[in-house]
């Protein structure tokens, strides 16, 4: 099973590109396990980078694992409160998130129905692919962006050219990981503007 909350829009025609963004340590400072809305922080720029990948043309959605639903640190309703949380965050930017879809899954931890072996969750690329379906995107044209080696991994599975945040975990990730993404970036913002320079394909 894989959850998905999503603020549709009609497509205008063909295929479109997209920037998946990993949520916490990402956009948000890293908390463990975070669900209350007062927790959620902003890393400093990060709005900012959404509404200019959004300028731009791209679709922005998030992608995240939270298996805090599998451990019943909380439930599918808080992780939808929370995102609604970020969009009315995100308002006085100008800009919004396209889509939210997370995995509430764990694969060792947690009782039926969210322990279980998935293709939702990241590294595995199954997020990515039903936004595509759902959404009209050209994942060869698209991006994805995280702090996490599994962000990395879900984006290359897909096909999307796969960017390293040093925030979050990041910084650990860069020490740790032999993949190899596209860029190794401080933070949101500069992610944001090495693809803005990024050659179409």
């Amino acid at each position: 099973m894989m959850l998905a909350k999503s603020d549709r829009r009609p497509l205008a025609g063909g295929l479109r590109r997209a920037v998946f963004l990993d949520r916490d340590g990402t956009i948000n400072v890293e908390k463990d396990y975070l669900c209350r809305p007062e927790e959620f922080t902003f890393i400093p720029g990060a709005p900012q980078a959404i509404r200019a990948l959004k300028d731009a043309g791209f679709l922005v959605i998030v992608v995240s694992n939270q298996s805090g639903v599998a451990r019943g640190y909380f439930g599918p309703a808080e992780v939808e409160a929370l995102h609604a949380h970020m969009q009315s965050e995100l308002a006085p930017f100008a800009t919004a998130i396209d889509a939210f879809y997370y995995c509430p899954h764990h694969p060792l931890a947690g009782v039926a129905p969210y322990r279980v072996d998935c293709d939702c969750r990241k590294g595995r690329p199954g997020m990515l692919l039903q936004a595509a379906r759902e959404y009209g995107i050209d994942l060869s044209r698209s991006f994805m962006i995280g702090d996490k080696a599994a962000d990395i991994e879900a984006g290359q599975a897909a096909g999307c050219t796969s960017v390293l945040v040093l925030t979050g975990y990041g910084a650990e990730t860069a020490l740790k990981t032999n993949l190899t993404p596209f860029a190794i970036c401080a933070d949101l913002g500069a992610a944001a503007a090495a693809i803005l320079h990024y050659p179409e394909k």
